[in-house]
């Protein structure tokens, strides 16, 4: 090797290590933010026009990366966060139910009005006793509509967190595009676009959160974003991702649908169902769960003015009438076995039988609430003070077989108190599951972000090993320029 290529091999060296000390540098400096990936020199071997090795050339910086596990990071994040929508929602819906000491749900508000007419039963002429019906009555229907709200307000809520998901959404994909274009152009050029591509795989990560997506890699470090669906979100350009809120909702509101690019991805219609992120779930939320919820109050509503009707007593064929339970369409009782959306919120307790509307607490042992004027719906036409049929009667109402509309996803052939008991379950059980999906998720996502950050993280360790390497493979080039500096020394001396 002659001097000239031993002193250019050594400079390579040099320039090659400053290089790599400020890769290394910059390595720890980041060690500690969030998304970096580890940086590193990408170098090869240069030759001489003889064929001789001629040092070392810089290529560029490189980072380390791990495709399948950042994959895996964007679809467990996806559906870690659809899970804890659907969670948040069913926590706030047990808030109906609450606790067994509570006895807040429409089971145990059943419960309690059938024992305060089991009560009265056996004592048919106690005032005491048929105030306490009207009030359980009373605490029934509010239990109902308060419930009913509550659900409503879940919904209205998970609109509105669907409406400010997609404002994001369109930010991320806004930001995705600047970045994109950044990193496109620098990679033609050559130049280091390693943070970028850093920057560009957290904002991926956090559109992951709110929509499910997967990429595809293209040249020139270019990427196509698709949601989990196949519908494209960015292909060189962000695609408009639109929703409109609706702000009131009623037991018979539909909400509207995401689109991207006018194509229905959440919510009715969904001709490509968006499968997780958050979007996803608050759309789970508001359009199934909660609906279903809903459905069952309805019923139990329905099965309470049903339970409570008032047949005609005079032998006659004079149709069932609503009786202590009414709603806005009575005296008629609603259609059997099928649902009537919102029925929770709009039962109410009939006025004939409540003193305070100008009724008749009587009423409540002897019938005729549904229509005092007509003889033939007293079921005590003799006003017998100890009459206590009607009131048994309506104490067996409580568990004997009826049938519900099955759209409720509870046994639609099941007696009142049971089909209620079945609601809370059907809740809880919800709430239970959700549960543990989100802590299983919560693991899985975990794990995968702790092996993708040791795969591709920075450690401090190995980085201070590797500067020492450096250090010494620097002392070695200038010790080597050193050398053939003194060669040329006793060269020059020679030939004077």
């Amino acid at each position: 090797m002659s001097l000239s290529v031993a002193l250019k091999v050594a400079q390579s060296a040099l320039a090659a290590r400053q290089t790599e000390s400020s890769v290394i540098a910059r390595n720890v400096s980041g060690a500690q933010d969030p998304g970096y990936s580890r940086k590193s020199v990408l170098l090869s071997q240069t030759y001489t026009d003889s064929g001789q090795a001629g040092g070392l050339k810089v290529d560029g910086i490189g980072r380390v990366t791990d495709s399948a596990l950042y994959s895996s990071l964007l679809q467990s994040t996806s559906t870690g966060t659809s899970q804890e929508s659907v969670l948040a929602g069913l926590t706030r819906l047990a808030e109906t139910t609450g606790d067994t000491e509570n006895q807040m749900s429409a089971a145990a508000r059943l419960g309690e009005l059938k024992l305060s007419i089991q009560n009265f039963a056996s004592d048919p002429n106690n005032a005491i006793q048929a105030q306490d019906v009207l009030q359980s009555s009373k605490t029934m229907v509010d239990t109902l509509q308060s419930n009913s709200a509550l659900v409503q307000d879940v919904r209205a809520d998970a609109d509105a967190d669907m409406a400010t998901s997609v404002r994001e959404i369109n930010t991320l994909l806004s930001q995705l595009e600047d970045l994109n274009s950044v990193i496109v152009r620098g990679t033609q050029a050559g130049s280091d676009v390693s943070d970028a591509l850093d920057s560009r795989d957290q904002v991926l990560l956090s559109l992951s959160e709110e929509i499910g997506i997967t990429t595809l890699n293209r040249s020139d470090g270019d990427i196509v974003v698709y949601t989990d669906s196949g519908v494209t979100l960015f292909e060189t350009t962000a695609r408009e991702v639109s929703f409109e809120p609706t702000v009131v909702y009623g037991a018979a509101t539909t909400g509207n649908s995401v689109t991207v690019d006018g194509v229905p991805v959440a919510g009715p219609g969904a001709v490509m169902e968006i499968r997780s992120g958050r979007l996803h779930g608050l759309a789970e939320l508001r359009d199934d769960v909660a609906v279903t919820y809903q459905n069952q109050l309805d019923e139990i509503a329905r099965g309470l003015i049903e339970a409570f009707a008032e047949s005609d007593q005079s032998g006659g064929v004079g149709p069932d009438q609503a009786g202590l339970f009414t709603w806005t369409g009575g005296p008629a009782l609603p259609a059997a076995a099928t649902l009537v959306p919102g029925l929770a919120a709009e039962i109410s307790i009939n006025a004939n039988a409540d003193p305070d509307q100008g009724g008749d607490l009587d009423r409540l042992r002897d019938g005729g609430i549904s229509d005092p004027l007509d003889p033939d719906y007293d079921y005590n036409p003799s006003g017998a003070a100890g009459y206590s049929d009607r009131l048994q009667e309506l104490v067996s109402a409580f568990d004997a077989d009826t049938v519900f509309d099955g759209s409720a996803e509870l046994d639609p052939s099941d007696s009142l108190s049971g089909y209620a008991a079945s609601s809370v379950s059907w809740l809880e059980s919800g709430r239970k599951t959700m549960t543990s999906n989100v802590e299983v998720q919560s693991v899985i996502l975990g794990r995968t972000a702790e092996n993708l950050n040791n795969k591709t993280g920075v450690n401090i360790d190995e980085e201070m090993t590797l500067l020492l390497q450096i250090e010494r493979s620097y002392s070695a080039a200038s010790r080597l320029i050193s050398a053939v500096d003194a060669m040329l020394e006793d060269l020059l001396a020679a030939a004077r």
